[in-house]
């Protein structure tokens, strides 16, 4: 069942948090991208509320949770040490299984790469580690992905990106993701002020991570979903994990950038089988 919300305190911003499913049965956290809120998973949380404890909580600077300002609040190592705050605070007696959607599995790879990091598995869909990017751009670069990456230096322009988003594109959020990706999802009151304040998760982290990679491995088990139709991430950004992800597992959906909306129980299947493969072995 859906338990109340909760907060987690994580270096001075208070996370909003939400539980449901049984508390004793293993915890799948899922953690949502840019400009969702954790609503982006209800469809998916809904499916696998019937196996386990599942989490969701709005990321800092979105939804119900505090919103910092300036660029150093939203560096990865930040986001990292939210996801597993929260993490510790559902689950204090055993590691949880981890998800993550766009931004938030580009943060989530930051906690799962993380030494000593509570975390039994991951999944990620649409988001690769950032520092992986890095490191693969030093040996050649992918046209395709940088001509799908537009957007990512408009959210470095920084008087004429906010203007936009505030006045042109926020406000028309939702009618915009049903017209040009055929999606019916959740959209935040808050949807505005989030998109803004999210830009800072592009400018804070981007360049200094494309620029200067730092080594981020990690032994614990990866399985990376990819939406055949993404017009935003390509596979090719995961060229490679399995030199800094060795126990890696690959699988596909067909299905659109938001395929946690589109395809919400294909999506939490696959989560379910990769979390019960894992904690069989």
């Amino acid at each position: 069942m859906r338990g109340a919300t909760v907060h987690v305190e994580s270096g001075g911003v208070r996370l909003a948090v939400f539980e449901q499913g049984d508390r004793s049965a293993p915890t799948v956290l899922l953690v949502h991208g840019y400009p969702d809120t954790h609503r982006v998973w209800d469809g998916v949380a809904a499916v696998l509320a019937e196996r386990f404890h599942v989490v969701t909580y709005d990321v800092r600077g979105a939804g119900a949770s505090g919103a910092p300002r300036g660029l150093a609040p939203y560096r990865l190592p930040e986001l990292g040490r939210d996801l597993l705050a929260v993490a510790r605070a559902v689950s204090p007696d055993a590691p949880v299984h981890v998800v993550g959607h766009d931004w938030g599995s580009i943060q989530a790879w930051e906690a799962v790469t993380t030494p000593g990091a509570p975390i039994a598995s991951y999944t990620s869909i649409s988001g690769p580690c950032l520092d992986h990017v890095g490191h693969r751009m030093r040996q050649r670069s992918d046209l395709n992905q940088l001509r799908r990456s537009w957007y990512i230096a408009a959210f470095h322009l920084p008087l004429v990106a906010p203007l936009v988003w505030r006045h042109l594109v926020g406000p028309r959020w939702g009618a915009l993701l049903r017209r040009l990706e055929g999606v019916n999802a959740p959209v935040a009151p808050t949807v505005v002020e989030d998109g803004v304040r999210g830009m800072a998760l592009y400018r804070a982290n981007f360049i200094p991570r494309l620029r200067a990679p730092r080594e981020r491995r990690t032994d614990v088990p990866v399985q990376l979903v990819q939406p055949l139709r993404d017009r935003y991430v390509t596979a090719a950004v995961n060229d490679g994990v399995e030199r800094w992800a060795p126990d890696l597992r690959r699988r596909v959906v067909d299905a659109g950038h938001w395929a946690p909306v589109t395809h919400a129980r294909t999506i939490a299947l696959m989560i379910a089988d990769h979390v019960t493969g894992v904690s069989t072995r």
